[in-house]
């Protein structure tokens, strides 16, 4: 890891109009990635990013590309850059870098991303654009239209390239590598560096300067990081146990992170239904839901964001105050980059992570990666609460039973006709044994047969017997079928 001076942006010496747009946005001092990546960058060699979430590494490859396409003129449908973004969020966050910071320069920008029409995508790319920002599935979409050539394209950045590993994006990159010139300069950044990124790094990048800022698994010093160890983990609890941790601070915003998609889902659910003011966001949403949810969030319409790991990179909130994790995510260093949404730019954040009695191997493991002590907390009276809270699976056995007596004092809910009392017409000598009778007799037609009639009930099959008795032949052979 390399120690930088501290330096001023002016003297990076970046282009005029982009100086002028970083003054008015406020900054003055770049970050330790933007510091040592922007000279490296407006030289036009390789650079592999090693940086955790927070840290800037979205201006420190933005900054110096503009700088660099400053001159020239892009042409129709052969992009002069390309940025490749593994989610939709990630991907306008980038745009709206190239919007702050290029507001001066004659830049023309498109983003390929799903949930936004093809037209609209496609006169751009007519149009002819300097900058591209797409996913890959989107991008690779569009060349396969014809709609796009990727062989003008001087400056390619794979962005969040972890993240690319973890969604499976990598067989994607490795073909969209192969539609570019060899002659281009590739920037490649991550917050962590699995063997399979060195792997795509040495195979697309020429004799690349690793910059790496700060270790892999380091959490931020801005961030007071606390653990709920709960004495049962099941939803129930969790969700009391999440309401109240919340209930318990002082929060005016917070992104809750849930391992799968349907707990997103319920874990809002039931927040909004105790009164707080949550919206869910993960990748089966609608781009237009999640874009809106996302905005309100920003705007301060919305205290808590329910999300998936989708929402875990690339979220530029500069001030969130708080970031709760349902559960400790299933890959360790996933945590890092969920609590790096709070703390950011120097602001100070709290971390709070539910950890029930099955969770407690995958925080065993968080633990092991970073190396940091965090604060056991525990809410006034959640202990109590819990003992008296009857448990998921409990609930669901009351309900059972009690429907189980009902259908013994014949109240079921079931629709049609309920089952016959069979004491109204007790069975006597007279009436026939149907095997036996079945036995003596001849085969009758499908047509003929006793029906039975179906009906559900409580979500179970209940056979009901034939509606009548029916009485086989056995001796009595009708007078037509006599000799």
């Amino acid at each position: 890891m390399t120690e930088t001076p501290q330096i001023t942006f002016a003297e990076l010496n970046l282009d005029p109009r982009i100086q002028s747009a970083i003054d008015a946005a406020g900054y003055e001092t770049p970050t330790p990635i933007q510091a040592q990546a922007i000279p490296v960058i407006k030289k036009g060699g390789d650079v592999t990013g090693i940086a955790q979430t927070g840290t800037g590494k979205t201006a420190a490859f933005t900054l110096p590309m503009m700088h660099r396409l400053a001159k020239g003129r892009a042409r129709a449908r052969m992009p002069r850059s390309l940025i490749l973004c593994p989610t939709r969020e990630l991907a306008a966050q980038v745009a709206e870098n190239f919007e702050t910071y290029g507001k001066d320069l004659k830049l023309n920008m498109a983003l390929l991303i799903g949930g936004v029409s093809f037209k609209e995508q496609e006169q751009k790319l007519m149009r002819g654009v300097d900058v591209l920002i797409a996913t890959p599935g989107r991008l690779i979409d569009q060349f396969e239209r014809g709609k796009i050539l990727l062989t003008g394209v001087e400056v390619f950045t794979i962005d969040e390239a972890d993240r690319m590993l973890d969604m499976g994006f990598i067989p994607d990159i490795e073909k969209i590598c192969g539609l570019l010139p060899p002659r281009r300069q590739t920037l490649l950044f991550s917050a962590t560096m699995p063997k399979e990124i060195a792997r795509l790094a040495k195979t697309f990048q020429k004799d690349p300067i690793r910059i790496e800022v700060a270790r892999e698994s380091k959490t931020a010093e801005t961030i007071k990081q606390h653990v709920v160890k709960l004495p049962r983990g099941d939803d129930k609890a969790k969700r009391t146990a999440l309401r109240r941790v919340i209930e318990s601070r002082d929060v005016k915003n917070g992104i809750v992170f849930c391992n799968r998609k349907r707990e997103v889902d319920i874990v809002a659910k039931s927040l909004s239904k105790h009164g707080f003011s949550a919206s869910p966001i993960h990748g089966d949403l609608p781009q237009s839901a999640r874009t809106d949810t996302l905005n309100k969030f920003r705007d301060g319409e919305l205290q808590l964001l329910v999300a998936s790991d989708v929402a875990a990179r690339g979220l530029d909130i500069p001030d969130v105050g708080h970031v709760f994790n349902y559960a400790p995510p299933p890959k360790d260093e996933d945590y890092v980059h969920r609590i790096g949404r709070t703390g950011r730019a120097g602001r100070e954040g709290e971390s709070f992570t539910i950890v029930g009695p099955d969770d407690a191997k995958g925080w065993r493991g968080v633990m092991m990666l970073i190396k940091t002590d965090v604060e056991e907390y525990m809410p006034e009276g959640l202990i109590e609460e819990l003992e008296e809270l009857p448990s998921d699976g409990e609930r669901r056995r009351g309900r059972s039973e009690r429907g189980g007596r009902r259908r013994e004092r014949g109240e079921g809910r079931g629709r049609g006709r309920g089952r016959r009392d069979r004491s109204e017409k007790p069975e006597t000598s007279e009436t026939p044994d149907l095997k036996a009778s079945d036995d003596a007799a001849p085969k009758k037609d499908r047509k003929d047969r006793p029906k039975r009639d179906y009906k559900r009930k409580d979500d179970d099959l209940i056979l009901d017997p034939a509606p009548e008795q029916v009485k086989g032949f056995g001796d009595d052979v009708p007078a037509f079928l006599q000799p």
